[in-house]
């Protein structure tokens, strides 16, 4: 390109840019980059009038080269695609008519702050000083797919996404369809997807100046992505979901006080992402499926304070996750499903009144539950879950008490379990099972047993004091004692040479029998209950 060619407004930049100066078009500093679309000739500049600048503007040995633009419209498309850029480059409150292209491109550094976008492409890229998107304001989609960002990637009260509509839908689809003339679709404005899915078309597609905008579906694209400082989006606003699949964040990832809407899908999908060292979504308001499948973070999950929302569906999806600790203090009851099962946590710290009706626990682990409460406030999430009776979910939750020192908490919990498994028992065994309880509570409530034998053994003694026994062999027999004879009856196991030298007729026989088969219950099932407690310390 001649210089001749340039205007007065691209002139200034090709001047500015190898000596690094910037270059400001703003009329005052409150200018808004959404009415860049007024912008007259003299703040506007050509996308390949730029692309000519950063990749074969001559510089000056003893300059850094850097192209800062402030307040500028660019008009056609910016296209850096495989381009290799080693000046940083600084578009700021800029107004751009198309999404610009930086597919796979070798980039310093990107700073677009406050500006305004109808997308990005920048599958493929790498930016070495970081990426800046901070209070962008983007219409369409941002997609960074495998594209590695040393430093910092910035989202900070970005805008992404449009307000029309409730979730994506095909505007315009041709899926597999055969078409034996012209498509022209000159400025089409698109509000959802326009497909092309296998269609076969003979004549000629015309879509230049096509403008197509997220309405839900995606708005942020990052699969795969490789960061190797923080994922900063505090405040972001995202109408349209956001996909983090299988990135590699090595810092942070902060998205506190973010709202991100896509109620037709995935709020946010962070599956398999792995960061360095914690994931703040507190304050965060997400209506769709939050999904954290096979995530691993070094540190914690915080979602204080947070939002979750997806009626009919999976609001929290944090299965087979790894992490320190899982926080929801004080976050707004879920609604939705949360499915939790195979994740591992040493603390989870949430109230109970935030977890929803249906969850799944199966293979949950974790060390301690935050905050301090008693068993029977928590043995009610257990009910909730939707593989029924889970026996690991309550032999963690005992756990969890013996770890901190609560026995009785840990037998209430104990308990629970054998009352809920009966429950899936035949009738047969419901009934040895009612029995065990009553008696001694499967062996958790040793105190009943003694009550009960206390009980029995004051019943036979009145009964035995009123009306002796008569002596098998008179003169041969031991003194009578009426409390020693009933526990001989009692106690199976030991004999106190009463119950052989002694027997009682009528209804006192009959007692005899009924404190005999009473002594074997309450033995057998405290043994079964020693059992249990041995098996598990």
């Amino acid at each position: 390109m001649q210089i001749t060619e340039l205007t007065s407004a691209e002139r200034r930049i090709w001047d500015a840019f190898p000596r690094g100066e910037a270059v400001d078009f703003r009329c005052s500093p409150d200018d808004d980059p959404a009415e860049g679309v007024s912008w007259g000739p003299e703040r506007t500049v050509r996308g390949e009038v730029l692309r000519a600048i950063v990749l074969g503007c001559p510089r000056a040995e003893d300059e850094v080269a850097m192209l800062v633009v402030e307040g500028a419209r660019i008009s056609g498309q910016w296209n850096l695609r495989h381009g290799n850029v080693d000046s940083p480059l600084q578009l700021t409150g800029c107004f751009f008519d198309s999404a610009p292209d930086l597919y796979a491109a070798q980039l310093v550094q990107v700073d677009l702050a406050r500006s305004c976008l109808p997308g990005l492409m920048a599958t493929g890229a790498e930016f070495g000083g970081g990426l800046g998107l901070a209070e962008c304001r983007v219409s369409g989609i941002v997609t960074l797919r495998s594209a590695r960002v040393s430093r910092v990637l910035c989202l900070e009260r970005a805008q992404l996404g449009t307000q029309a509509g409730e979730g994506q839908e095909s505007v315009l689809e041709l899926s597999h369809c055969v078409i034996d003339d012209d498509i022209v679709a000159g400025g089409l404005v698109a509000h959802g997807e326009v497909r092309l899915d296998g269609a076969t078309v003979s004549g000629m597609i015309d879509l230049e100046a096509a403008v197509v905008r997220a309405v839900g579906g995606t708005a942020l694209r990052c699969q795969s992505l490789s960061v190797s400082g923080d994922f900063l989006a505090a405040r972001l606003v995202a109408r349209g979901g956001i996909r983090l699949q299988a990135a590699r964040i090595e810092g942070s990832v902060n998205l506190e006080d973010a709202h991100v809407k896509n109620v037709r899908g995935d709020a946010l999908d962070a599956a398999h992402l792995s960061v360095g060292t914690v994931l703040n979504a507190g304050g965060l308001t997400a209506q769709g499926r939050v999904r954290l499948t096979g995530a691993k973070v070094t540190g914690w999950i915080s979602f204080i304070e947070a939002r979750l929302r997806n009626p009919g569906g999976v609001a929290l999806g944090i299965s087979n996750c790894e992490a320190a600790l899982l926080t929801l203090r004080d976050a707004d009851p879920i609604v939705g499903d949360v499915k939790m099962h195979y994740s591992t946590f040493k603390v989870i710290e949430a109230h109970p009144q935030v977890w929803p009706d249906r969850i799944r626990l199966e293979g949950l682990n974790y060390e301690a539950l935050a905050p301090r409460l008693p068993a029977a406030q928590r043995l009610v999430l257990l009910i909730r879950d939707t593989d029924g009776f889970v026996p690991h979910a309550y032999e963690q939750l005992a756990a969890s008490y013996r770890q901190v020192g609560d026995d009785a908490a840990a037998r209430t919990v104990q308990l629970a379990k054998q009352r809920r498994h009966r429950a899936t028992l035949p009738a047969h065994a419901r009934l040895w099972g009612y029995a065990q309880d009553i008696t001694v509570g499967y062996g958790f409530r040793p105190i009943r047993a003694a009550g009960w034998l206390f009980a029995l053994m004051l019943l036979g003694t009145l009964a035995f004091v009123l009306h002796h026994p008569s002596p098998l062999k008179a003169g041969e027999a031991p003194d009578f004692n009426p409390v020693i004879y009933t526990l001989d009856l009692l106690l199976p196991i030991i004999d106190f040479g009463q119950q052989n030298a002694y027997s009682a007729h009528g209804w006192r026989q009959w007692l005899g029998y009924a404190l005999i088969i009473t002594g074997w219950l309450l033995a057998t099932t405290i043994a079964a209950g020693i059992s249990r407690t041995l098996s598990r310390s």
